[in-house]
């Protein structure tokens, strides 16, 4: 895949996003940080204290189940609420053209139900993997080594 001069990548997973910019070419790309988030996100049983962290769910008729709230889950959403928020103010003050994502399949799902229309209608590919701890030349040679889209 050709990284158009200053295209914007995104990688991010449920606690952690990079905001990559393409200072290079197509030809030679040279991926820079534009912007870095993390979150410190403890497991699940980690961020819960007691049993009033449990809610009761509905059943079958006439009975009620105990289902947990996942906090770990719930916290990787609110990231990725985030990180789309993010792209938006960005993409509707004109300081996005082109835009590769690249994240976890549940990342991915969370932000496309947050994007702006002005997101959606500058983003280039979509790329379904977990690449937040690779280095940044790591990830522009996973991208170029990608099949052209469209």
């Amino acid at each position: 895949m050709r990284l158009p001069h200053d295209c914007l990548i995104l990688v991010a997973d449920g606690r952690k996003m990079l905001l990559l910019r393409n200072e290079g070419t197509s030809d030679d790309p040279s991926l820079v940080v534009d912007y870095g988030l993390e979150q410190p996100n403890p497991a699940d049983r980690d961020q819960k204290s007691d049993a009033r962290d449990q809610r009761p769910t509905v059943g079958s008729p006439g009975q009620a189940s105990t289902g947990e709230v996942d906090y770990h889950r719930q916290a990787e959403d609110d990231f990725a609420r985030e990180a789309a928020a993010y792209l938006n103010a960005l993409a509707l003050r004109n300081a996005l053209t082109r835009l590769i994502v690249i994240a976890p399949p549940r990342t991915l799902g969370e932000l496309r139900r947050h994007y702006h229309r002005e997101v959606s209608a500058r983003l280039v590919v979509e790329i379904a993997k977990t690449m937040t701890g690779q280095p940044t030349n790591a990830i522009a040679r996973f991208l170029v080594a990608q099949e052209e889209v469209g």
